[in-house]
């Protein structure tokens, strides 16, 4: 009721209608995305609303939790000894270890950077 302007009966019609257009189309979207594709806001506009939101919701945190307890983590391992741009390089790698990483290019990659010290012999 706090999201629609409709009865609970009316939008109850239009989900039994729309489930059967989708029956009848044979079409069985997977993803609320692929659902909000597939419902026209003209015909069906609680649907529509409905499936909108149902996009907008955050699946889950956990994502943001993971990022914080391994910041956590290095943070106090390094005890504030490094900048900030370095302690967010080591957590992207350390929250997306998927990814994998080249020990050569990453030598390559630093070895075209210059130097901060100046060495004076």
């Amino acid at each position: 009721k706090f999201y629609l302007d409709s009865d609970i009966q009316i939008v109850i019609a239009e989900l039994r209608i729309w489930q059967s257009k989708l029956k009848a189309d044979n079409k069985n979207p997977k993803a609320a995305i692929d659902a909000l594709r597939l419902c026209r806001q003209s015909i069906f506009p609680n649907i529509h609303q409905l499936l909108k939101i149902l996009c907008t919701i955050p699946v889950s945190t956990s994502t943001p939790e993971r990022s914080f307890s391994c910041m956590k983590r290095l943070k106090t391992y390094l005890r504030n000894s490094m900048t900030e741009n370095r302690l967010n390089g080591l957590t992207l790698l350390a929250v997306h270890r998927e990814i994998p990483i080249d020990a050569k290019e990453v030598l390559d990659v630093m070895s075209q950077k210059s130097r901060k010290l100046d060495i004076i012999l």
